[in-house]
């Protein structure tokens, strides 16, 4: 016997599969779509990456900070640390090769040591152009010079300080002589290479021999004559000084010489 059921109106076999109804799947299907949809777009937007189009902007730098420091009671405003750079120096040796003066050595007009006829002068100066002076009173000597690392500059002012300056201290030297009659006429320079004007003075001695008119015997003997002069600072004059004879003849003598200077 064959019973049929009733569900709502509807008559069904009971040997027959119970199947879904196409039109309650429609709607679960898009409602998982939709869902699925909405997870996918999300997950999209949080890794995508948005492009712009033109020339991108450099990225922004920020002011580096600057340690300052203000105390009380200062003028002092800004305090900054700076990296003190230390130049490189190199080897310099100053001479005046045997010349008779201890002088004063400056190097760019600053006085640095003494270098002497016995002894050079060792210095150590930055690289780069420099000035070398030495100094005889009012005359000065000076070199320029490039000094390298690790690499030995020489300067030597010896030649030219005898050329320039011969004597180093004031003096007198008698340059010309000559005879005339009964007299010997010799020329004297002062030389005052100092920085202050001096008066300068010389003896000359002049040895000589000569047949004496009254008794022909020959005598021997010497004569003595000064002569002084006024010499600025700096500067050379030249001066004569006679010297005379005794009476008689055949007249013979040795050189003048200058037997004592003094200055004030």
């Amino acid at each position: 016997m064959i019973y049929n059921v009733t569900w709502c109106g509807m008559t069904q076999n009971p040997k027959q599969k119970t199947k879904k109804s196409p039109m309650k799947i429609i709607p679960l299907l898009a409602l998982l779509i939709a869902a699925g949809c909405i997870l996918a777009s999300g997950c999209v937007a949080q890794t995508k990456k948005e492009t712009v189009n033109g020339t991108a902007s450099p990225t922004s730098t920020f002011a580096p900070f600057i340690n300052t420091t203000t105390g009380p009671n200062s003028n002092m405003t800004n305090v900054t640390n700076a990296t003190n750079v230390t130049k490189m120096k190199g080897p310099l040796r100053v001479s005046i090769s045997g010349y008779p003066a201890d002088l004063p050595l400056k190097i760019d007009n600053d006085t640095v040591g003494i270098v002497s006829r016995e002894k050079p002068l060792d210095l150590m100066l930055d690289e780069g152009f420099h000035s070398v002076i030495v100094c005889v009173g009012k005359i000065c000597e000076q070199e320029n010079v490039t000094i390298f690392f690790a690499k030995k500059t020489y300067v030597d002012f010896g030649e030219r300080l005898r050329r320039d300056v011969e004597f180093p201290e004031p003096t007198a030297r008698i340059v010309e002589f000559y005879r005339s009659g009964d007299a010997v006429f010799v020329s004297v320079e002062f030389i005052n290479p100092s920085l202050k004007d001096l008066i300068m003075s010389a003896e000359v001695s002049c040895g000589y021999s000569y047949i004496d008119d009254r008794t022909d015997i020959k005598m021997g003997d010497s004569v003595h004559g000064k002569v002084t002069e006024y010499v600025d600072a700096g500067d050379r004059v030249t001066s004569t000084v006679d010297l005379y004879f005794a009476s008689g003849h055949s007249y013979s003598y040795d050189p003048p010489t200058i037997i004592d200077m003094t200055f004030k």
